[in-house]
């Protein structure tokens, strides 16, 4: 009987361990997805998104009270990047939004919110050879009511 004990209590414990790890790793890779962006770093976009990613947002431009609807592509996300680190990165970028809420983590996917300068954005992930990317995004700008 103290064996089964046991062992039950060892399960639940590798359990907790790895849900606690995938959470952190799924954090990772949202932070490496939004850093990319912050700090135009490419090599991130490679890290943590998938050359396959599907992105879809909904912006509303300063002077309208509605929204527009527009992909971005995996070569336009690194294009993004790029220009920033051209531009150069912001000087108050230590203060950009970035809070980052994993909604779900599983053994092969995970779903996590991201709040950004730009907006909102829903993401999934999947697990790839053991590591956690970007699969799927959709995203918002802030609400006209919110926005700043």
């Amino acid at each position: 009987m103290n064996k089964i004990i046991c062992c039950v209590v060892a399960c639940c414990f590798i359990n907790t361990i790895n849900a606690q790890t995938d959470t952190i790793t799924v954090t990772k890779a949202v932070m490496d997805y939004v850093d990319a962006f912050y700090y135009g770093d490419t090599m991130k976009i490679h890290n943590s998104i998938s050359p396959t990613v599907v992105k879809f947002g909904y912006y509303r431009a300063k002077d309208k009270p509605t929204y527009e609807g527009e992909p971005m592509s995996f070569q336009q996300m690194l294009d993004y990047a790029s220009s920033v680190k051209k531009k150069g990165v912001s000087a108050n970028v230590a203060n950009f939004p970035k809070r980052i809420e994993v909604l779900d983590a599983q053994d092969q996917t995970a779903s996590a919110k991201l709040t950004a300068w730009w907006g909102t954005d829903y993401i999934l992930l999947s697990k790839v050879n053991n590591k956690w990317m970007v699969t799927h995004v959709l995203w918002q700008s802030a609400p006209v009511s919110t926005a700043k």
